[in-house]
Order: structure tokens, then sequence, then C-alpha cells
């Protein structure tokens, strides 16, 4: 069985990579989303397991210490990270996984898989800066002084989509995934 892509989907907050990564998962391309480990308490309706790894900071620290986090990120006093036996045994059964992950991670991960000729990186842009903030103000979910914070932080991180193989313009979630599909596919 051949080894699965592994495939990362970054871009600043509220470019919609959940969106286009919710799009792909229903696409012919045996994706399979890597499921994050973080310290945060379940929301309601979430399942560990299913929605993230909840663990205790202890046990956070533990994998942290032991190298058995791709990356990791701390956010709102939480922290998060990708699990590396997680992904390498979906990659191993043959699974295309993919990883929306922040800048941060992304360049932490592409550090380690430098050399697999199997990684796919994938930078998600917002059709202008503007359509970006529309769509943080849009969710009504944060407030003002969060929503400044997400577009400096935005604006720092469109800078180094030249640090990904493949860059993307979310004008519509359709279109990016249809692109991001394409994409996919020329690596099978």
């Amino acid at each position: 069985m051949k080894k699965g892509l592994l495939i990362i989907l970054s871009g600043p907050s509220g470019v919609g990579k959940g969106t286009v990564r919710q799009i792909l998962m229903q696409k012919d391309l045996n994706l399979a989303y890597s499921i994050s480990m973080t310290t945060r308490t379940p929301r309601v309706g979430e399942v560990d397991g299913v929605d993230y790894f909840f663990v205790t900071l202890d046990e956070f620290k533990k994998a942290l210490k032991e190298g058995k986090l791709l990356e990791h990120a701390k956010f709102v006093n939480n922290y998060y990270g990708t699990p590396k036996d997680y992904v390498e045994k979906l990659r191993n059964e043959g699974k295309n996984v993919i990883l929306e992950i922040e800048t941060n991670g992304a360049r932490d991960v592409i550090d380690i898989y430098k050399n697999d000729k199997d990684l796919i990186t994938i930078f998600i842009l917002p059709p202008s800066f503007e359509e970006l903030e529309k769509r943080i103000r849009g969710r009504r979910t944060e407030e003002e002084t969060v929503v400044q914070e997400r577009l400096s932080k935005a604006k720092r991180e469109v800078v180094l989509k030249d640090i990904y193989q493949y860059n993307v313009i979310n004008d519509t979630p359709e279109q990016a995934a249809s692109e991001i599909e394409r994409i996919i596919r020329s690596r099978f």
C-alpha cells in the first residue's frame, strides 16, 4: 500500500480554511483530517477523539517533551498540537492527511517533512484584505480587540505565503476547494 500524502492547509484567520477543508473532505480523495490535541475544555457536543484529543496540561507537556507533536501553539491560554503518531498511522494506512494549521505550525511541519516527496503545502489567501476583514467581522463572535488582533496577525502571516508550494485565493470556498482538489489529484 502506498503511503498517503501529507497536505498542509494554512492561511490567516478568517480566510475560510475550515470551510474549504469541509468541502474537500466530501470529495473522493481518500482524505483524513488530522485531529489536534488540546488542553482546552470540550465545548458542548464535542467528542474526544473526533473533534480533538482532549488532554490535561501535564499530558500535553509530556507529549511535547517526548517529541510526539509535529507542531504546537498556545492560543487563548490553551495549547494545541498535532500528534505525530496519529498522522503517520493514517498515512501508513494509505490516507491522504490534511493538516489545517496556522503558519507557525506549518513552518515546523514543513521543516520536519522538507524531504518528503508526498508533502503538499497550500496557503489560502483572501481575495483582498478588505474581504478578510469583512469575513472576520461577519462572524460576530469576537470583541473588537480580538478582531484587531486577528487582522494584525493576518497581515504578518500573508507575508509567509512564499514558503508554500501553492497559493490559492479563496474567492469562494467551492472555487478554492476545486483548485486544491486539482493540486491533490496531480500528485496521485
